[in-house]
């Protein structure tokens, strides 16, 4: 048993963790408050501390294969949306917002840290995942919203306007840009275990303070077990139909083995630590609940995870 917690990804624990204290001892009034913005503040520090990793000369070598950049930003943010629009029809077996938040899952951008670990031990391109995973989170900045605005307006109850873009891009861009701007002071913290300390922090806080809120709004009788075992079944056949769309795609426009090995890593990707707090900006005020709107992302972020975990080094073992 022990042996078994061991391979446990910690991020899981923490995520029920955090779900299970918002159950028993939610955020409210002033202290959810004050907890709003110590995420916020935490979560800055987090794209600092991205901005501050990667290495501007890395990035300007890298953005010299454009073609590869392109390819993984369109399965991003063009064939994932495409995806998340032709799961309509699963309204007639889930609810209106779970649906919504399976397709908020497919607008967020691409995961950093685990995209270039697993493209690493696959033996694929490092610096082009790097490089990908990055504008994927720089781009996201103005495409999550605008895609949002697109599909998720108003006819689903959801308005936002242009301050989302601003609250954004203070939130996420402008840290990163610091962080750039500060690298060669901060670069051997960033690159240390600081970043995912600071990465599963940010991530365990977001869920606890999105929670907290659906209990205390009483959202969460509506949601049942079957639910959430849809929703773990989708997720496995989502990355898997994913990633054999991008390899074959990969292969079918000729980049060499190395590229489509990054092109499936960091294209059939969904980043919790971006997306969390983009949707806790881009639906504060709306009348759907956080809580249902991040569960597909959470479960799914897992499950990616799993079976990237296993690929990887499925592909480690054929090089």
């Amino acid at each position: 048993m022990t042996s078994r917690l061991k391979r446990i990804d910690p991020l899981i624990l923490l995520i029920i963790s955090a779900v299970v204290v918002a159950i028993i001892f939610p955020a409210r009034g002033h202290f959810a408050e004050v907890f709003d913005s110590l995420t916020n503040v935490v979560i800055a520090l987090l794209f600092y501390l991205y901005g501050a990793r990667l290495s501007t000369q890395e990035a300007l070598n890298g953005l010299k294969n454009w073609r590869l950049h392109l390819t993984i930003l369109a399965f991003t943010f063009v064939l994932y949306p495409i995806l998340g629009l032709a799961l309509r029809p699963l309204t007639l077996f889930i609810s209106h917002d779970m649906y919504l938040g399976i397709l908020y899952l497919t607008l967020v951008p691409s995961t950093v840290q685990s995209s270039v670990a697993f493209t690493s031990v696959a033996k694929g391109n490092i610096a082009g995942a790097i490089v990908s995973a990055s504008a994927s989170n720089l781009v996201g900045v103005i495409m999550t919203p605008l895609l949002v605005m697109a599909l998720m307006g108003a006819g689903n109850g959801i308005s936002i306007d242009s301050s989302v873009f601003v609250e954004i891009s203070l939130l996420l861009l402008a840290p990163f840009i610091l962080g750039q701007l500060t690298r060669k002071w901060v670069k051997d913290f960033a690159a240390s275990k600081g970043t995912k300390i600071v990465d599963r922090g940010s991530i365990t806080m977001v869920v606890y303070a999105a929670f907290s809120k659906g209990v205390v709004d009483g959202i969460w009788g509506s949601i049942s077990i079957w639910e959430i075992v849809f929703l773990v079944v989708l997720s496995i056949l989502m990355v898997a139909f994913m990633l054999w769309l991008t390899r074959i795609l990969g292969s079918k426009l000729g980049f060499p083995r190395a590229d489509v090995i990054a092109i499936e890593f960091c294209g059939s990707k969904k980043s919790l630590a971006t997306g969390l707090p983009m949707a806790s900006v881009i639906f504060a005020s709306g009348s759907t609940s956080l809580g249902l709107l991040i569960l597909p992302l959470m479960i799914y972020h897992q499950v990616q995870l799993m079976i990237c975990s296993w690929l990887a080094a499925r592909y480690a073992g054929q090089s």
